[in-house]
């Protein structure tokens, strides 16, 4: 049935500097939504706008935002997402996150939106408190499982915590599942939740203050594959959990062409015979992972 103007939505947008939170999650999200008729503004670093202009598909109803990353210490110059740093300089690119809560909150004073969907700026719910009328969704990028075994309340980590193999590799109280676990060599590496992510506070504090302070819950999942984790996060969190399915962009209708390099390197193939594998801009295989990757195929 076709919406009247008046169920319209306004929605911003603000995801981690990441293009792998960026692109298939909050970018293939704006799309789906403005091809129903929502306005999307959407909040990201200037150099991003750039690169994603040809992205948008619905110009006249997602209006990009820029948002002047500012420079931190430890960083390079011009430093705005994860693909200009290692890995271990993550947690200086999201103190540089957090310091664009100045401009952040200008914007949305500006703009009025409805809803706010984000996922690592855990200041966003306080923020939106004081503007009326505005809702936060924690939209979030990782997995449901991932979330239910390691980011709930009944796991009970606190701050100054570091998780042991012996607790990582126990389910949180009330788990939904006995065969999805963490298995032995997942629970030996350290986990990332522990990892200090801005200036005084770990992964695990800014995702779950996040999911403890917005008004609900999304994730990218399908009610098939992960409902009942979702029902859990659900149920730990006392909030709704709303699941928008893969949200795929449709490729016809981007109309990019390959770079001639890769172009050229593709001809030399026969149909059908290459895997494109893609892992994120921070994470480089050693060589003996790579061989092995190659050689399962």
């Amino acid at each position: 049935m076709a919406q009247n103007n008046d169920s319209k939505l306004h929605i911003a947008m603000f995801p981690w500097f990441s293009f792998g939170h960026l692109t298939p999650y909050y970018l293939h999200l704006s799309n789906e939504l403005a091809q129903r008729g929502h306005k999307i503004s959407f909040l990201l670093p200037k150099k991003v706008q750039i690169q994603w202009e040809p992205t948008n598909l619905h110009p006249d109803l997602i209006t990009f935002y820029p948002l002047t990353v500012p420079h931190v210490e430890g960083l390079p110059l011009g430093t705005e997402t994860t693909s200009d740093i290692p890995i271990l300089l993550t947690t200086h690119l999201g103190t540089a996150m957090d310091l664009t809560r100045d401009q952040v909150e200008t914007l949305l004073r500006k703009l009025k939106p409805y809803f706010v969907l984000f996922d690592t700026a855990y200041w966003i719910s306080e923020l939106a408190s004081k503007i009326r009328f505005m809702n936060t969704v924690l939209y979030s990028a990782v997995s449901a499982v991932t979330v239910a075994i390691q980011l709930v309340p009944a796991r009970k980590v606190f701050e100054d915590m570091t998780l042991m193999e012996a607790e990582m590799a126990k389910p949180p109280p009330g788990y939904p599942s006995s065969t999805v676990v963490l298995r032995r060599h997942e629970a030996l590496a350290p986990p990332v939740i522990s990892f200090e992510f801005g200036l005084g506070i770990m992964l695990h504090g800014r995702f779950t203050t996040s999911m403890k302070e917005c008004d609900a819950i999304s994730i990218r999942t399908c009610q098939e594959i992960e409902g009942q984790f979702c029902a859990y996060i659900g149920s730990q969190y006392g909030k709704l959990v709303f699941l928008t399915g893969p949200v795929l962009h449709e490729v016809m209708k981007m109309e990019r062409l390959l770079e001639d390099r890769w172009a050229w390197w593709l001809e030399g193939f026969e149909p059908n015979s290459v895997v494109f594998c893609e892992f994120g801009s921070q994470l480089i295989l050693e060589k003996d992972q790579f061989e092995e990757l190659v050689l399962g195929f």
